[in-house]
């Protein structure tokens, strides 16, 4: 019987579609292409979910290598803007309600910097969850197994009565080779529900 689910946060609780924000900024594959790789996708990103540097740090960092190719103009702007595309999912904050309603232990466990889990804490999240574990706070990002020890260990959760939901099939697979329920979040709440239903999570 499963008694905890567990949420990412980006691309979950929150909207995080970096791909398309790139698309509708610049119009150009190549633009867009690029401005991914020294951004969204570069070593810095992966650092800063980590807690193992700064905003500021990684931010100079990926100017610096945007100025070698020519593209700091369009990194500069990203950099500046890019939290925006980080919309609450209404009816995401409704399921999470209905399942601590209904008894779970509802909980997060998201690759988020330190500052964007202060925002959406403030914006959105507060109250919300029983507890969570950012990779921030533990240095360490999914899939490394040693993030969700980190959760189970914390709240002394057991993996076999846990749900694990996340929009990343990788983050998800690696939570089933610890003995956890995955779920893989690709649309609608409506799906999700379902999908929770085969694991006998009710909402109604």
């Amino acid at each position: 019987m499963y008694k905890n689910i567990i949420f990412d946060l980006g691309g979950v609780m929150v909207d995080f579609d970096p791909k398309t924000y790139l698309v509708d900024r610049f119009c150009n594959a190549e633009v867009e292409e690029q401005v991914s790789q020294l951004t969204f996708e570069s070593e810095e990103w992966k650092l800063l979910d980590a807690g193992l540097i700064t905003r500021s740090e990684a931010n100079l960092r990926m100017l610096a290598r945007a100025k070698e190719y020519g593209r700091a103009f369009e990194v500069q702007g990203v950099l500046d803007d890019w939290m925006h595309i980080l919309r609450p999912r209404r009816r995401m904050h409704e399921l999470v309600r209905k399942l601590k309603s209904r008894g779970y232990c509802v909980y997060y466990l998201s690759n988020i910097p330190e500052d964007v889990l202060d925002f959406l804490t403030e914006r959105d999240l507060k109250g919300l969850f029983d507890g969570g574990v950012a990779s921030c706070e533990v240095h360490i990002n999914k899939p490394d197994p040693r993030i969700y020890k980190a959760l189970l260990d914390k709240y002394q959760l057991k993996a076999g009565e846990s749900v694990f939901i996340d929009d990343r099939l990788e983050n998800v697979q690696a939570a089933f080779r610890l003995g956890f329920a995955g779920i893989q979040m690709k649309d609608s709440v409506g799906t999700l529900v379902r999908s929770l239903a085969t694991c006998s999570v009710a909402i109604h």
